[in-house]
């Protein structure tokens, strides 16, 4: 959309947002009409026909004034930041700012931050029972808080909880400034990948079993809250679904995860442990809460690869490190039981998942080595074109006596292309693949 016309909306929101404020400033401290309610004085400009990602999402959630009034003031600092200075105003006989205005100071930034307070002085003045009112804007079960459109963060224990920063998420950040949903990027505040693969389940060979057990999750995931209402299960059923992929590296969990969430059309992301697990108390559970918040009410799957090293055994407690590790684990327990969507954890060997995890699995899918005739179609399938094949290729001998799983077998199609280019050849010959095949034996420390 092009940017005059998002700059056109905005500006008649900022010019209503402003009304606003001066009415509030001026009923409060001029006129002493301190719990004046302004939606009537000051209504907000007609969005039904506007144009524009803020008008789109202020129908999208059927925001009244109140609703609006609190977006544009988490929207602020980013948009026209001198708005908010008025709020910078001092109380002369206390040489500080108001408490009632609220209100922190960034590290960086000059101006005003707004704080649930600043909302709750704007929309209620000092009246007591609107303030209680408005607390309901800034509860969980709200759609503030279920989107991610707004985070309300809270660092001091103990002190009120209006004193939360009022902050607009990222991703609804940039959906206002130009109109496009952005998907989040690989960070040290947000250690996940997206996963994004150009095969599709032609290319995967799985076990019937295996392919069973994947139609549950993507028929779940595609009628989740139908077949929970349907069925009635909303009481009993927690919305998510947990699996775990296990088996010997190579067998194709990674590649399943993807394609299921491009069956549904569902972003799957790969979370990056070495940037999740700390050495420092606190900061595992901290760097996971990042994750788990940012995809609590988004339509993700998250995929925790090698995940033993995250979801290992507890053991018993003879020191603090030993306390610190258990409670990490009961800490993504119940993250994991409480995510409402799929979380997907794969292993090399499912003896090192802690059992608490593994009770609490909706399946656990076993990825085997493929056999001789999967093998055989594995092959193939790498190699589509006939044309760069020798005479002499003989894949169902080579599946028949070579062992090997899906990814080994991408290694030694990658070789042997290596190997016919350096020899100056335009296709693979038998000789390349057995060479290739040496190469991927000796790497579990045997020969052909």
């Amino acid at each position: 959309m092009p940017i005059n016309d998002i700059a056109d909306c905005l500006e008649r929101e900022v010019a209503w947002f402003t009304q606003v404020c001066d009415a509030r400033f001026e009923a409060y401290f001029k006129a002493g009409q301190g719990g004046a309610d302004l939606a009537i004085r000051c209504p907000p400009p007609d969005l039904s026909r506007q144009e524009g990602p803020y008008a789109h999402l202020v129908r999208e959630y059927n925001m009244g004034f109140a609703e609006r009034l609190v977006l544009m003031l988490a929207f602020m600092p980013h948009l026209r930041p001198q708005v908010l200075d008025m709020f910078l105003l001092q109380n002369a006989a206390l040489g500080r700012g108001y408490s009632e205005i609220g209100g922190w100071r960034g590290k960086l930034h000059a101006g005003f931050l707004p704080t649930c307070e600043t909302a709750a002085f704007l929309l209620a003045g000092d009246d007591i029972s609107r303030r209680f009112a408005i607390a309901a804007l800034f509860k969980e079960e709200h759609f503030f808080s279920r989107s991610g459109m707004l985070r309300f963060e809270h660092d001091a224990s103990g002190e009120p909880m209006f004193g939360a920063a009022l902050i607009l998420g990222n991703e609804y950040l940039q959906r206002l400034s130009d109109g496009e949903v952005h998907k989040p990027d690989f960070s040290a505040s947000f250690p996940a990948k997206l996963m994004q693969s150009s095969l599709d389940w032609k290319d995967l060979v799985l076990n019937p079993e295996v392919m069973e057990e994947v139609d549950h999750i993507v028929t779940w995931l595609r009628h989740p809250q139908h077949m929970l209402r349907r069925w009635g299960l909303e009481k009993s059923v927690k919305p998510g679904y947990r699996s775990l992929f296990y088996g010997p590296p190579g067998t194709g969990k990674t590649l399943t995860a993807s394609l299921i969430g491009k069956a549904v059309g569902a972003d799957v992301y790969r979370i990056d442990l070495s940037m999740v697990v700390s050495k420092y108390i606190g900061e595992t559970e901290k760097n996971l809460a990042n994750v788990f918040d940012q995809a609590q009410n988004k339509n993700w799957i998250l995929f925790f690869d090698e995940a033993d090293s995250l979801f290992g055994k507890r053991t018993q407690t003879s020191n603090a490190n030993d306390r610190h590790a258990n409670q990490e684990v009961s800490y993504l327990l119940q993250r994991v039981e409480d995510f409402p969507g799929v979380v997907i954890l794969a292993t090399n060997l499912k003896a090192n998942i802690d059992q608490a995890f593994a009770r609490r699995f909706q399946s656990e899918v076993y990825f085997a080595m493929p056999d001789a005739e999967q093998r055989r179609r594995l092959w193939q399938g790498l190699f589509t074109e006939p044309a760069r094949l020798g005479a002499d290729v003989d894949f169902q001998a080579i599946a028949e006596k070579y062992e090997l799983a899906g990814g080994a077998l991408l290694n030694v199609a990658r070789y042997a292309a290596i190997r016919a280019v350096i020899n100056q050849r335009e296709y693979v010959v038998q000789d390349d693949l057995i060479a290739g095949i040496g190469k991927e034996l000796m790497k579990d420390g045997k020969t052909l």
